[in-house]
C-alpha cells in the first residue's frame, strides 16, 4: 500500500472541518511565512500534507489539543500510533516531526514576543527517532515492465498518466520536475538534435523558490504517448499551459478551472496494480540511466543528460551489475569490440 492510500484514508474534508481552530491558523500563517521567504511550492505542499495528517491524529487520539500545549507524551503517542497503527516507516514518521519541529522554531523565533506564546518551549526534537529500517526492496524496473505499463494505461484511456510515466522514462526527470512540463516544451522549437525536446529552464531540486535552474532532455521515444495526451486535451478543451492538469469545479457555472498538477498518487496506485510491485517516479530515474548505460554512451553524455554536476551520480543511478558490465565486454573469445551508443537508438 503507497502512502498516498494511507493518507486518503486518514485525511478526509468532514475531519478537517473539525480540527482546532487555532491549529490551523498556526499552521496556515507558518505555511504563509515560508512562502514569503521563498521556500518552493512543493516544499509548502508537504508541509501542509504533514500538518493535515497530525492535526487529525490530535482531533481523534488527543482531545484536539493546541499544538503549543501538546506533551512529550502526547507526541510520543503520536509516533507510536504512526508506526504501529498507520504502518508509517521510520522516514515517514522523521518527516512529519521535522515538519512540526520546524513548525516550533517558527513559534519561537517569530511568535516569542506574543504574550499566548512567551512560555512555549519546542520539544519535538526531544522525542528521540524509531530506528531507521529497509521499508521496501528498490524496484529496478525492466524494458519489459515500462511497456506493458504504458501499453495498459493507454488501453485503460489514462493518456495523462501515460503520458507521464513515458516522459519520465525518456527522461529520468524528478517527480518535481515531471510537473513542471508546459505543452510548448514539446512543440518544434524545443526539439533538438534530431533527436530529444529540449525544456526551457525550470527548477530542479536545490533550496530556494528558484531552486536550481537547469533545461531537462525528453527521448523521442516518449512521442507517441505525449501525443496521445495532447489529442485528448483537445477533446477536452484543456487550455492550460501546464502540461498535467488537475482542476476546480467553478459552483456557479459548473465549469472546471484547470491548474497545474502537484500529486501523481492516483497515477502510482494504477501503475502498482498493473504491475504489481513498488512503484515511485524515483525508479524511473533509475531506469533511464541504467538504459543509457545499456547502449553504452560516454558517461560524460550521461552525465550532460541528466545535468550533474558530478560524475559520481552515475553509478549511483545505473543498476547494471558487474556480471552485467563484464558481459557487456568479454566473451570465451575475449574482449569485445564495442561500438559506442547513440541516443537515437533509445
Amino acid at each position: 500500500m503507497s502512502r498516498f492510500t494511507v493518507y486518503n484514508q486518514i485525511v478526509t474534508d468532514q475531519k478537517l472541518e473539525q480540527v482546532n481552530k487555532d491549529n490551523i491558523q498556526l499552521g496556515e500563517d507558518w505555511l504563509d511565512y515560508l512562502r514569503s521567504v521563498d521556500r518552493s511550492s512543493q516544499t509548502i505542499f508537504a508541509y501542509q500534507n504533514d500538518l493535515k495528517i497530525f492535526w487529525v491524529w490530535n482531533l481523534e487520539y488527543n482531545g484536539n489539543k493546541n499544538f503549543t500545549k501538546l506533551t512529550k507524551r502526547e507526541l510520543a503517542k503520536f509516533q507510536n500510533h504512526a508506526l504501529n497503527k498507520w504502518g508509517w516507516s521510520s522516514n515517514r514518521i522523521r518527516r512529519v516531526k521535522s515538519t512540526l519541529s520546524s513548525l516550533s522554531n517558527y513559534i519561537v523565533n517569530i511568535l516569542d514576543d506574543e504574550e499566548e506564546f512567551s512560555d512555549y518551549k519546542p520539544i519535538v526534537k526531544k522525542i528521540e527517532n524509531p530506528a531507521k529500517e529497509t521499508v521496501r526492496e528498490k524496484t529496478i524496473l525492466s524494458d519489459e515492465q515500462v511497456e506493458k505499463l504504458l501499453k495498459t494505461l493507454v488501453e485503460m484511456r489514462e493518456y495523462e498518466a501515460a503520458c507521464g510515466f513515458a516522459i519520465a522514462a525518456y527522461s529520468g526527470m524528478r517527480h518535481a520536475e515531471l510537473l513542471q512540463m508546459k505543452v510548448e516544451y514539446f512543440d518544434e522549437d524545443h526539439f533538438v538534435y534530431n533527436s530529444m525536446w529540449k525544456t526551457d529552464k525550470i527548477r530542479a531540486k536545490g533550496f530556494g523558490r528558484n531552486g536550481k535552474q537547469i533545461n531537462k532532455f525528453i527521448l523521442y521515444g516518449a512521442k507517441p504517448y505525449i501525443d496521445l495526451w495532447l489529442e485528448e486535451r483537445k477533446k477536452k478543451k484543456i487550455y492550460s499551459e501546464w502540461l498535467f492538469v488537475t482542476y476546480d469545479v467553478i459552483k456557479k457555472t459548473g465549469d472546471k478551472l484547470y491548474h497545474r498538477r502537484l500529486d501523481t498518487s492516483r497515477w502510482i496506485k494504477m501503475a502498482e496494480e498493473i504491475l504489481n510491485v513498488d512503484i515511485y517516479l524515483h525508479a524511473f530515474r533509475h531506469y533511464t540511466c541504467t538504459k543509457l548505460h545499456k547502449l553504452n554512451l560516454p558517461s560524460h553524455v550521461i552525465q550532460e543528460f541528466f545535468q550533474w554536476d558530478s560524475a559520481e551520480m552515475l553509478s549511483i543511478y545505473n543498476d547494471l551489475t558487474a556480471e552485467d558490465e563484464f558481459s557487456k565486454y568479454f566473451t570465451k573469445h575475449g574482449v569485445k569490440n564495442i561500438e559506442k551508443g547513440s541516443l537515437n537508438n533509445v
